[in-house]
């Protein structure tokens, strides 16, 4: 029975350092090449497998790309689940800023993929699906953290907690794809101290 297991264990050992070959290799191509010009060809001769592998793990490019998405937001989401237990305004402040400054430094860091994924949002049903569900996770966790804020008596209650959260959200977007596209000449941190105070000044008491 432990020699049946053995070699399980090695398949499954292969087919995982196939698939992180596959995806390593997408990365490369979609870097290289963009989202549009990248082909399944290319992404499997830098991986040097055929295409029965690459089918058996992957669907098609896209499903390569929406690998690559999970992984850079994860680092976003990390920030997004920063523990906010503000006892008053200013501490809020002081760690919504962090967030949007941390948040920033990494569209900076990963301006090229991000590139890519812009790209093919505009190009891709399942890319801009993928974008749109990102974007649903980011928005439920700000909307947790403003209704912590006003069930503490620190923000405002007559506006409704989701609503000020897409906002929130949509400007912090905007900011990370003038990063991600170098169209903002401002630092980062001059940028994240603004939104911060625009923000907080508008919603906490």
């Amino acid at each position: 029975m432990r020699h049946h297991n053995n070699i399980e264990d090695g398949r499954h050992l292969r087919a995982m350092k196939t698939r992180n070959k596959i995806i390593n290799s997408a990365h490369h191509v979609f870097l290289k090449e963009g989202f549009q010009n990248t082909t399944i060809k290319q992404i499997i001769g830098h991986a040097k497998t055929g295409y029965g592998t690459a089918y058996g793990h992957f669907k098609g490019k896209d499903d390569l790309l929406v690998i690559l998405m999970e992984d850079v937001m994860n680092k976003f989401f990390d920030i997004a689940h920063t523990p906010f237990f503000p006892a008053t305004r200013d501490e809020a402040k002081q760690i919504i800023q962090g967030q949007v400054l941390e948040f920033l430094k990494i569209a900076d860091n990963e301006r090229e993929i991000m590139k890519v994924f812009s790209e093919a949002i505009g190009l891709s049903h399942t890319i801009n699906q993928k974008w749109e569900e990102i974007r649903q996770r980011f928005i439920q966790s700000i909307t947790k953290d403003i209704t912590y804020s006003q069930a503490k008596g620190l923000a405002r209650t007559d506006l409704k907690a989701e609503v000020v959260a897409r906002s929130w959200f949509f400007s912090n977007e905007m900011y990370q794809w003038e990063i991600v596209f170098k169209k903002n000449e401002y630092s980062l941190e001059e940028i994240a101290h603004t939104l911060t105070t625009m923000y907080v000044d508008a919603i906490y008491l």
